[in-house]
Parts: structure tokens; C-alpha cells; sequence
């Protein structure tokens, strides 16, 4: 692609995205040189135009899949009122959602089953194909044509998933645990192919570009599991769900929260191309060790309200000059849009456009 030269008009504001939650800023559209999908594509084929921000990305999880209403995660043409939250997941597991903190949880107590042997006579697995796939595709017509990069989630992943289906407790068990490894792992392999059954339900009735799979492996102080745990139970049935979203030509991103710089090899190796870490992680210096072979969400720190422009502006350039590198991309990790400063956000994208059109 020939490279597009920077213009000024291009800061205008042609359009805003109002956020999921009312109590986050209203973000801006800038006067891109490209429609925002065409730019999200472009950064990821490694010929970057501008600093991805995130307001090129469009999140699409349709009320038809049990999981997203269970997890209060519903992001489509049609508002779902709060009080439908919670409820019953895909196979059956039922989840409360709290209001104060915008989330659901499983009842501890309230486990299909302890061993982890079990679950080939507990399960009840979904029938995807009963899900109302050709109505969603029908109702999201307009939602869909926002002219942004379209990704769908996947709630939860592999070791969420066993947590919903065991508890904490048990789940935890059950990966270092001999009598339940093998169990566990047909498991997840089973998981995989009905994770990959629901994208390609995604890939036959909407046109998107990605797949984000939420799957917490970390907590404040550290990894939940050891590096040997992850890379013999989990990142084998990852790398089978990364390969199938790479075969169909769309984007792997992973979710994961918790201190987990030492896990960034196993990361990588399950095949991901992007993951945005907490801020308690040390982004620069996993930046500076993988920013190679996984593309990072970075978070510029949070600056005062009575911070002045000319800080701001020195800092963007800080942020362009460390990290926008067509060799080495990141993202704006998803949650630095809740904070980032207008003067910040538009020094970021113009000094990015000039650097990558040279």
C-alpha cells in the first residue's frame, strides 16, 4: 500500500462512539484517511497508518449466545436492560450479575461436578445450531455497518471455563492432579472444537475481522498456575484455537489478567497476536523482550485533570518515539480510552501518522 501523507484536516472530528458504560467519555472519530477497518487491517499486515487506538474496533457479542447475557456482556444493535443480566451459560451454569460491579460470577457452591472425570456424564453440551443466527444477522445489519474492524468473544476460555464447570479450588486441582490431567485435557480439546464450531458460525452469517477469548491465568502477585502447568494443559488446546482463527484469515486476541510477564512465552507460543496486560505488569519491558512476536495494548499512565498541553503533547511524542514502531506495533490497551487525555489522544495520532508516512 502506498504510504498516505498526513494532512491536518485529518483531526477534525467527523464522528463519536458513545461508550458501553455511562459513566465513560464519549470518544472521538477522527477524519481518517481510511475508514477505521480498513486502518485496524492495515496495522495488523504490518504497514501501520496511524497509532490504533481501539475506536477503530467494533465488539459484536449477540444476545443469541447464552454466555453473553449470562456474563452481562451484550454488545449489539438492541440495548439489553441490565435486569436481564445473569442467568444461565451455554451449558447451563447459572451466573448472578451484580450491578455495583458491572460483572457476573457462579455461585461457588453451585459446581456440575468436583472430578474432573465427570464431566463426559455431567455435561450437557449447546447445540449451537439452534442458536437464531439468521435473525441476528438480520437485526445487526446497521450495527455491523459502522465501518470498524468487527470482533466477537468468546466467555470464558479454558481455565474460566473449567472454574465455572468446578470452582476455583477444584479446577486448580485438577490441572496438576494425575488421576484428572488426561480428563482435563480431552476436555479442553472438546472445548476447542465447539469454540471453533461458534466462529465459524461468526465467519457464515457476519463479516469479522477477529476473536478475542477471555481466559484469566493471573491475579495481583503472580501466575495462578507454573509455566509447565500452562504449557501441558492449556497452550496445547489454545494453539489448535488459534491455529482454526488464523486458517480463516482473522485476528487471535487474548484476554488475560493478573501479573503475568513470566507467561508471556506461553502466550505466544499458544499462538496469539495480541494481549493487553494489566498495568501492574511491566508493559515496556515485555515491549522490549516480545514486542517482535506479540503485539501488545499498551496504557499511557493516567494523567491529571489540570495537566497542561504542552506535558501532554511532550508526552504523545514520548509514547510515538518508544513505541510506534511498524516492526513492532501495539495497541492502545482498551481501557486507556476511559482516560486519555483529548490534547493526548491528538498529538498521539498525528505525530504517529507523520511517523509512519515517512
Amino acid at each position: 500500500m502506498t504510504k498516505i501523507a498526513f494532512s491536518e484536516d485529518e483531526l477534525t472530528v467527523v464522528d463519536e462512539i458513545k461508550p458501553g458504560r455511562p459513566e465513560r467519555p464519549v470518544l472521538p472519530l477522527y477524519n481518517f484517511p481510511l475508514p477505521p477497518r480498513e486502518g485496524y487491517q492495515s496495522f495488523f499486515k504490518g504497514k501501520p497508518v496511524w497509532q490504533i487506538t481501539g475506536v477503530e474496533k467494533l465488539n459484536f457479542t449477540p444476545d443469541i449466545i447464552p454466555d453473553n447475557l449470562a456474563r452481562g456482556a451484550v454488545s449489539q444493535e438492541t440495548n439489553i436492560p441490565v435486569e436481564n443480566y445473569g442467568g444461565k451459560d451455554m451449558f447451563g451454569v447459572e451466573w448472578k450479575y451484580d450491578l455495583d460491579n458491572r460483572g457476573s460470577a457462579v455461585d461457588p457452591m453451585n459446581h456440575i461436578f468436583t472430578d474432573a472425570n465427570e464431566w463426559t456424564s455431567k455435561l450437557v453440551w449447546p447445540d449451537i445450531d439452534s442458536w437464531d443466527w439468521s435473525g441476528a444477522c438480520e437485526r445487526n445489519q446497521n450495527y455491523l455497518k459502522s465501518g470498524r474492524a468487527v470482533f466477537t468473544t468468546i466467555f470464558s476460555g479454558y481455565f474460566e471455563r473449567l472454574i465455572s464447570f468446578m470452582d476455583f479450588g477444584n479446577a486448580s486441582i485438577a490441572l496438576i492432579d494425575d488421576s484428572q490431567k488426561e480428563a482435563v485435557k480431552a476436555l479442553f480439546d472438546r472445548l476447542t472444537d465447539l469454540y471453533s464450531g461458534i466462529i465459524d458460525k461468526f465467519i457464515e452469517y457476519f463479516d469479522i475481522d477477529g476473536v478475542l477469548v477471555h481466559d484469566d491465568w493471573g491475579a495481583m502477585r503472580g501466575p495462578l498456575f507454573s509455566e509447565e502447568t500452562a504449557e501441558e494443559m492449556i497452550v496445547p488446546a489454545m494453539q489448535r484455537l488459534t491455529g482454526h482463527i488464523h486458517s480463516k484469515g482473522l485476528i487471535a486476541e487474548l484476554h488475560s489478567c493478573g501479573l503475568l510477564e513470566s507467561r508471556v512465552p506461553s502466550i505466544i507460543k499458544a499462538g496469539w497476536d495480541l494481549w493487553s496486560p494489566q498495568t501492574i505488569n511491566n508493559t515496556f519491558s515485555m515491549y522490549e523482550n516480545y514486542g517482535d512476536q506479540l503485539i501488545l495494548g499498551v496504557a499511557p499512565e493516567e494523567y491529571p485533570e489540570d495537566a497542561d498541553d504542552t506535558r501532554l503533547r511532550t508526552e504523545a511524542a514520548v509514547f510515538v518515539d518508544r513505541y510506534c514502531n511498524p516492526e513492532k506495533p501495539v495497541v492502545l490497551n482498551h481501557m486507556a480510552n476511559s482516560v486519555l487525555p483529548p490534547v493526548f489522544r491528538e498529538e498521539l495520532y498525528r505525530l504517529s501518522r507523520i511517523k509512519f508516512s515517512s
